[in-house]
């Protein structure tokens, strides 16, 4: 964990605030947000390292993790096409050992999230039903939204959350770890 440079630590909180807010009003995260999120984390890298290729690679690194996993949990249909790039902007501005740690945060704050839902809608058995149904078609090489419509992440039958509003928790909850405990 390292703390962000003020720049870049302003960039984060901006472009996942506004996507949070963004996702939970309309359920879409607009792609001129995203693709400036990405232009401004690369340009703010570059301009910040003392050498400008090392901030390009630094941001490459970042956007090609996050679009490398984000990607895949798009073609498995369990993630929006503006959540990747959100992720791949994040990315893009955090470098890629501070993505993992926003992954990491991102996950849990999904994880907590999910399962209150999950209490709420009084589903929890279904849900169990197709953790089992995600882990073996998985495990057999298919897609588990081919057996099971409703873990599309598009389809209206399953509980969906807004990703967007997500990665904003894990993102600024990393931001004021890295405050409080990344040396500096």
């Amino acid at each position: 964990m390292s703390l962000p440079p003020p720049a870049i630590r302003i960039l984060l909180e901006v472009l996942v605030i506004v996507a949070a807010i963004w996702d939970i009003r309309t359920r879409r995260i607009p792609n001129w947000l995203t693709l400036l999120g990405m232009i401004l984390g690369v340009a703010l890298n570059m301009f910040l390292f003392e050498k400008t290729w090392d901030g390009l690679w630094f941001s490459l690194e970042g956007f090609g993790l996050a679009m490398g996993v984000y990607f895949v949990l798009y073609l498995l249909h369990a993630m929006g096409a503006g959540d990747v790039k959100l992720m791949a902007a994040v990315g893009a501005a955090a470098g890629w050992a501070d993505w993992l740690g926003i992954l990491v945060l991102t996950s849990v704050a999904g994880a907590v999230a999910g399962l209150l839902l999950v209490a709420f809608k009084g589903r929890f058995r279904k849900t169990l039903g197709n953790v089992g149904t995600i882990v073996t078609s998985l495990g057999h090489g298919r897609a588990p939204y081919k057996e099971t419509p409703e873990l599309d992440v598009s389809s209206d039958k399953g509980l969906r959350l807004p990703h967007g509003a997500l990665i904003a928790i894990g993102t600024l909850g990393f931001l004021a770890a890295a405050l409080r405990w990344a040396p500096r």
